[in-house]
């Protein structure tokens, strides 16, 4: 019975060699997610909605403090309303569910299905922004959204329902509204780099890629371990479209009517896809600690002659640290410690303890490490402390790895021929002249797009010819491959 059980805890594909059937197997085997009856919907299981709620509550914690007020508003959308702002319905519109009966009877207004707040969010703006003294609104929902126009949904990086937060504001001018994106901007970063241990390179999405409706994006981009870019946190200047579409006018101090500046911003649940993708190795999930539900398992080692008293110890080092850490004490009877391991493995666990007749006796234990595999002796006097710092070192060397990671896969080029080699190892960062005719050719002709315009770089455009056209660049864009 054991050896059927540990079977759902074994992986046959390598991340090197099949990263697609890896990373489902890891998701799946580990129990982090599961399929549901509706395709292309996803389970939540403790150990993910774990990671996710960490994440929110961090993430509304920095909202907060930058003025950001939670709120919440219904799931269905009158059509009437979605139909309002063509360009943002038009983005939409082959995602979009729809309700059209109640029972038997027949609605006489279709529902759409949350795919964003937009539409149902500013019919209230324009009702309730009267005077400049009801301005800034800057407001956050966290929700699921649902989208259904994909034939393969990937869980957490492409699924028909997912987990975000939306924050949607309205400024009384365009100055305020630009200077709304570093603070938002430099939250999702921290978060990423905090508790995900996730680098990213933030920029400017061309107008191809930007949200519908917007009138400039931008988002933080991470490189994946196969050399394909996954798009993460993002934000929206939105400018007065919405604003003209809802009739969200405000009197301002001079006496004259005018239209509101607004922005959208979102994280999403396709952030654990990234850490599973990026972290994850052969063995399974690489959780980072401030993500682990728990965070060191303690597995005891015996015989049945000394059993009670090894186990007795585990647990008073169990008690010693349960305080400090998020600890759980793996005292099953039914399987062997190598069963143990294996199953905390997978899982991710940041740090596992192994306590024997010798730990025992010495008054050690012997501490292993998920990141590295590194395991070395630790007397159990102080043991709390030294295993907070040892948790903090590990988010540390994750994300030093990771970055490590994608600087050694963005690569400057300035040839075409470059470009072409390149696309699909990682970002490509070359010269471009900013029309849409390039960036529509390099697309078909390599199968890559401009996953963004990377800050801190658009400098070395000057003097640069167009990688495509040889025309005078404008912008360097990151080229790659993505999910």
């Amino acid at each position: 019975m054991q050896e059927e059980e540990q079977k759902k805890y074994l992986l046959t594909a390598k991340k090197a060699v099949n990263t697609s059937e890896w990373y489902t197997q890891v998701i799946i085997n580990s129990e982090f997610v599961d399929y549901s009856a509706v395709s292309g919907m996803m389970v939540f299981r403790p150990d993910s909605y774990f990671a996710w709620d960490s994440i929110k509550e961090a993430t509304d914690r920095l909202l907060k403090k930058a003025g950001v007020q939670d709120v919440y508003f219904p799931l269905f959308i009158p059509e009437r309303l979605l139909e309002k702002e063509r360009e943002h319905v038009e983005g939409f519109s082959p995602e979009v569910a729809w309700i059209t009966h109640t029972g038997k009877s027949e609605l006489s207004e279709r529902l759409a299905v949350r795919p964003t707040s937009e539409t149902i969010m500013y019919d209230s703006f324009s009702r309730w922004i009267r005077s400049w003294r009801d301005l800034p609104i800057q407001y956050n929902i966290w929700a699921s959204v649902v989208r259904w126009e994909f034939k393969h949904p990937t869980p957490l990086l492409r699924s028909r329902e997912f987990l975000w937060n939306e924050g949607h504001s309205a400024f009384a001018s365009l100055e305020e509204a630009e200077a709304e994106r570093k603070v938002i901007l430099d939250i999702y970063e921290k978060i990423l780099r905090d508790f995900l241990a996730l680098p990213g390179i933030r920029g400017r999405k061309t107008d191809r890629e930007k949200f519908s409706g917007a009138i400039a994006s931008y988002s933080i981009e991470h490189m994946m371990p196969d050399g394909y870019a996954l798009q993460g946190p993002d934000h929206h200047s939105d400018g007065q479209n919405f604003a003209k579409a809802f009739d969200i006018q405000f009197t301002d101090r001079d006496g004259s009517k005018k239209y509101v500046y607004q922005n959208t911003y979102a994280i999403s649940t396709r952030e654990l896809g990234a850490m599973v993708l990026v972290h994850g190795d052969d063995k399974g999930l690489v959780l980072p600690p401030k993500l682990a539900r728990i965070q060191v398992v303690i597995v005891p080692i015996y015989n049945n002659a000394k059993k009670e008293e090894v186990l007795e110890y585990s647990n008073l080092v169990y008690e010693s640290i349960k305080n400090s850490v998020r600890a759980y004490l793996d005292d099953r009877d039914e399987y062997t410690p190598g069963w143990k391991y294996n199953e905390w493995e997978i899982k991710g666990i940041p740090v596992r303890l192994e306590i024997g007749k010798r730990e025992m006796e010495a008054k050690t234990v012997t501490v292993v490490r998920r990141d590295t595999g590194k395991k070395e002796g630790a007397k159990q006097v102080h043991l709390d402390k030294s295993l907070v710092t040892l948790l903090e070192e590990i988010h540390s060397s994750m994300y030093e790895k990771a970055l490590e990671f994608l600087e050694s896969h963005t690569y400057a080029v300035s040839t075409y021929s470059e470009l072409k080699k390149l696309v699909g190892s990682g970002f490509v960062q070359a010269p471009w002249c900013g029309s849409a005719e390039c960036e529509d050719k390099i697309k078909e002709e390599t199968g890559s797009k401009i996953a963004n315009l990377p800050d801190g770089v658009q400098e070395k455009a000057k003097g640069k010819t167009c990688i495509y056209c040889g025309k005078e660049a404008k912008h360097i864009a990151n080229f790659a491959k993505s999910y």
